[in-house]
């Protein structure tokens, strides 16, 4: 995850909810052409903002068990505002289903003013790299290892329960 759309988790509750904020600034790369003069955040990476959010739901509530969680399925996205620079993206997920593969997660995205910008349904797919070649634990306890650093710089509150 080498774009980062998520500044700060604020809120983290495992197995049901996770808060996180993204502020949207000029100098966002992907603003200078996503429109020059009426730069908006593409509505790909709200949907990617969400997803990392979710993301990092699934993992504390599994304990790191998973080196990959990726989007499965995109249900119901609902475009409704325009995120500007300037604006903070107040994200928010919580769990509808869950079992040993695969997470549904309820998303939105609103603006300060409490306007829904996007929202929908996520499912997530859980698994590790070591599921299909077992020589691959050793990246899967990198990539946890790295995921975990990340997360105590996103949610400085988070604790050794939570990691």
């Amino acid at each position: 995850m080498r774009l980062t759309l998520v500044d700060r988790i604020v809120e983290l509750q495992p197995s049901q909810q996770i808060v996180a904020v993204k502020n949207l600034t000029m100098s966002e790369e992907y603003l200078r052409d996503h429109f020059p003069l009426f730069p908006v955040m593409p509505g790909v990476m709200m949907l990617e903002s969400l997803y990392q959010t979710a993301a990092w739901l699934v993992r504390v509530t599994d304990g790191f068990a998973h080196s990959m969680i990726v989007v499965d399925q995109v249900k119901n996205i609902k475009f409704s505002d325009f995120v500007v620079p300037g604006k903070r993206l107040t994200l928010r997920a919580e769990y509808v289903k869950d079992d040993a593969t695969s997470a549904t997660l309820k998303c939105e995205g609103t603006l300060d003013e409490g306007n829904s910008a996007v929202k929908g349904r996520l499912v997530l797919k859980k698994y590790n790299l070591a599921d299909s070649n077992a020589s691959d634990a050793v990246t899967d306890r990198y990539v946890i290892k790295r995921l975990q650093d990340k997360l105590r710089l996103l949610y400085p509150s988070a604790n050794s329960e939570t990691i």
